[in-house]
């Protein structure tokens, strides 16, 4: 089967009949996350002009470094399968690409070579990966997670064994998920002296993706790490509240109801995005892309999110307050309008963040 994205138009498997599993993974649904990555690496390459080398780690069918590759950045592509990597080979061969194809353990090649920028994109979790990714990598990680239940707390025991962290499953889920992973990356980092700091996420159609910038140096990992903490959550009347350290130190119940409070963490607390960087994707969003307004509209969402750590379902308040929802910008603007930060978010249509909580978030958009 053959599919077009971008510039290039490459070889891909059938999707196979329910319960078979394809020689070769293809995801159709991540033409989005591949849409919105060649736009990243134009914009990081606008930032840092020095960059010129492009590791796709777990290639498969290699539709994302053959995109990398006609984006006129050096590629390899790494898959450990004679299958894939005969796919990969096919794929440059068609576009009239160059690039390198290497079969091996992306885990090998990544501790043994560095690249300026390196794609972890596997099938379920990246922290088999996320040692061998940060060694392999000089300036620019981007990494994808699609096993979001384990990240979001729903697969609890998978997601505190993956990741060192627990996770809860919140009606912030989607969030929790992104912030999991983070804390995981940074703190993998960290141990090598290396600051990863995002600089572009969002959690979209069942996986989170994240790019994180290095920069290298004990003090700046360490402020990396600061900026890790733990959400104190109540099921009963959603109040939650944040605090930093790696040390967990909640209150006795709930402040607003006085019920038990869930904590999750340690998660990253700090900014997803960096609100420049996300405008400078957004700008490198082309025609050509098969979901260009699709991504236009996340950009600019994200672009102008505030930096909270925990975001509101709108619907899910008014269930509990027993009175009925209102269209999102008449909502937020009340919020605005009594003093607050708002504004809404990619999670879903109905979410929103704010720095009012909830019992002011219910007095400021009473009717």
């Amino acid at each position: 089967m053959r599919v077009s994205e971008g510039r290039v138009t490459v070889t891909v498997p059938e999707q196979p009949e329910a319960g078979k599993g394809a020689d070769v993974f293809f995801n159709p649904v991540q033409e989005l996350n591949r849409d919105i990555t060649v736009a990243a690496l134009r914009a990081y390459r606008e930032r840092t002009p020095r960059v010129s080398t492009y590791l796709d780690a777990t290639a498969a069918s290699g539709i994302r470094g053959v995109r990398a590759a006609a984006n006129d950045w050096e590629t390899t592509l790494c898959d450990i399968d004679d299958d894939a990597t005969a796919l990969c080979e096919q794929n440059l061969e068609r576009n009239d690409l160059a690039a390198s194809v290497r079969r091996s353990d992306a885990n090998v090649l990544m501790h043994s070579e560095a690249f300026d920028v390196v794609d972890v994109d596997p099938f379920g979790t990246p922290i088999p990966f996320a040692d061998a990714a940060i060694q392999g990598t000089k300036h620019l990680l981007c990494v994808t997670a699609t096993d979001t239940a384990p990240l979001c707390g729903a697969h609890f025991e998978s997601g505190v064994r993956s990741y060192g962290a627990v996770p809860r499953n919140t009606e912030f889920h989607a969030e929790m998920g992104m912030r999991v992973l983070l804390s995981a990356m940074v703190r993998t980092a960290a141990r090598y002296d290396i600051a990863a700091r995002p600089i572009l996420s969002h959690a979209t159609k069942h996986y989170a993706r994240t790019y994180l910038a290095f920069d290298h140096g004990a003090k700046v990992a360490n402020d990396c790490i600061d900026e890790l903490g733990y959400v104190h959550h109540c099921q009963h009347c959603l109040w939650r509240d944040h605090d930093y350290g790696l040390i967990a130190d909640p209150p006795e119940e709930c402040p607003v109801c006085e019920k038990h409070l869930q904590t999750a963490g340690p998660i990253w607390l700090g900014r997803t995005c960096d609100p420049d960087f996300t405008d400078a994707v957004a700008g490198q969003i082309t025609e050509e892309m098969g979901t260009a307004d699709e991504a236009t509209e996340l950009l600019a969402t994200l672009g102008a999110e505030i930096d909270t750590p925990t975001h509101y379902d709108q619907h899910r308040l008014c269930k509990r307050w027993g009175r009925g929802a209102e269209a999102m910008d008449a909502f937020i603007e009340k919020l605005r309008d009594a003093g607050y930060a708002a504004s809404r978010t990619h999670y879903g249509g109905t979410t929103f963040k704010t720095d009012a909580d909830v019992v002011a978030i219910r007095e400021a958009t009473a009717e």
